[in-house]
């Protein structure tokens, strides 16, 4: 049994990948619509987070021989407590993350580290600023944005309940919230920065198959200053972009746990 932490567009992908090479896999999400995403192509899947000892229970309750982390490059919890369970459980961790992109230099693009210089750079810029880094980290920006008359603060999030109570507690109106679903079109993009007089845009750098590119390219093009927050720096030891590194591993542990 594969342990597999999943929360990308692709994870899912790699979980079939990995039952078609011979492994039963369940999948671990935390959202009820990414849980229905792996149900759909007939994955095992459990929702909801767990702490490093949840986890842990969970690899010497089912006999997990490995645990395949797939979870947003920006979820640093998650990994932290994968990194644990295996440690405490003794058995192999093996992180998939797709490739990162590398950007020319651009006068408009400031890359930064965090969410709080961030905040602090699209405050400097002012404007119309749209946010597409999610809600849980919407009270970061909120505090240093929201109040200020330079500044316009839209919301672009998924449209689910949490992420709406969380904009009515922090103060966002109702004319400053996008819930959709993505990933999105060039086109859509250029739309809704059109639509929202946007003047700077923040994201985060999760990679290609998150579309990430494709906001950041039409935005630069449109003339809008771009807020790449970059990923967290995490020693993740066993590593790979590609599916078949994933499933080389996984051939590995099997072939050591036979002899």
């Amino acid at each position: 049994m594969i342990f597999m932490l999943c929360g990308t567009s692709d994870a899912r992908e790699l979980a079939l990948q990995i039952r078609a090479g011979g492994f039963n896999v369940l999948t671990s999400v935390v959202t009820e619509s990414a849980a229905a995403s792996l149900s759909e192509a007939g994955l095992g899947v459990r929702t909801g987070r767990l702490t490093a000892d949840e986890m842990a229970a969970v690899v010497r309750e089912l006999g997990v021989q490995a645990i395949v982390d797939a979870s947003h490059p920006f979820a640093e919890e998650a990994h932290a407590n994968a990194m644990a369970a295996a440690r405490g459980t003794g058995v192999p961790y093996i992180r998939y993350e797709r490739a990162g992109l590398v950007y020319d230099n651009h006068p408009l693009l400031h890359i930064v580290p965090s969410y709080e210089e961030a905040a602090l750079k699209a405050k400097q810029l002012k404007g119309s600023v749209m946010l597409t880094t999610g809600g849980k980290t919407l009270g970061t920006f909120t505090s240093h944005l929201l109040g200020d008359p330079d500044v316009r603060l839209v919301a672009r999030m998924l449209p689910r309940m949490d992420n709406m109570e969380k904009c009515s507690e922090l103060g966002m109106e109702q004319k400053n919230i996008i819930a959709m679903q993505g990933p999105f079109s060039r086109e859509m993009n250029e739309a809704l920065y059109k639509h929202f007089a946007t003047t700077v845009m923040v994201t985060k750098e999760s990679g290609r198959t998150g579309a990430v590119d494709e906001k950041v390219q039409s935005a630069l093009e449109l003339g809008i200053h771009v807020i790449l927050i970059s990923r967290p720096e995490v020693d993740f030891g066993t590593v790979f972009d590609h599916f078949d590194g994933v499933i080389d591993a996984l051939r590995t542990v099997q072939q050591e746990l036979a002899l």
